[in-house]
């Protein structure tokens, strides 16, 4: 069963950077990827086959790499002076990027999130002003390409 106000169907474990989210979004983005990182631990069944896992659940090192994300996150969450629990997380972590997302997974995501914030918070939308490509979370590195084969776009 979801945390409460988690709707599985918008469940997202970004690939943009985290700065570009707003306060919500952010604390949003660690609750939900600490669910993912329980989900991989085997602590929880519900989300096992998400999409938004996939690229952590079949990697060579599932655990390390959402610790690894996680942190980041947790680094936007300090700067911002939010008191986010590291002792949530793993010790170990990447301090590369390891995992390619393409361009267009980038840009569908930041419609996605711009479209959010035009409703939530305008005057975070603002501020970020005219991005063509974002930058992707430092966990990840973009390469050339379309929308990913897990998302699941509104189209499909």
């Amino acid at each position: 069963m979801p945390p409460a106000g988690v709707n599985p169907d918008d469940m997202r474990i970004w690939s943009l950077h985290p700065r570009y989210l707003d306060a919500k979004g952010l604390v949003a983005l660690w609750r939900e990827t600490l669910l993912a990182r329980a989900v991989l631990q085997g602590n929880t069944k519900g989300y096992a086959n998400h999409p938004q896992l996939l690229r952590f659940k079949y990697a060579e090192e599932p655990l390390k790499l959402i610790d690894s994300y996680l942190w980041s996150v947790h680094e936007e969450g300090v700067a911002r002076g939010y008191r986010l629990d590291p002792a949530k997380i793993g010790r170990e972590r990447f301090t590369v990027a390891k995992l390619p997302v393409t361009e267009g997974q980038l840009r569908y995501e930041w419609r996605h999130l711009r479209a959010k914030l035009l409703v939530r918070c305008p005057e975070w939308c603002e501020r970020a002003g005219d991005v063509d490509l974002p930058d992707p979370h430092p966990l990840l590195f973009a390469v050339p390409g379309p929308v990913e084969v897990w998302e699941k776009t509104k189209a499909g």
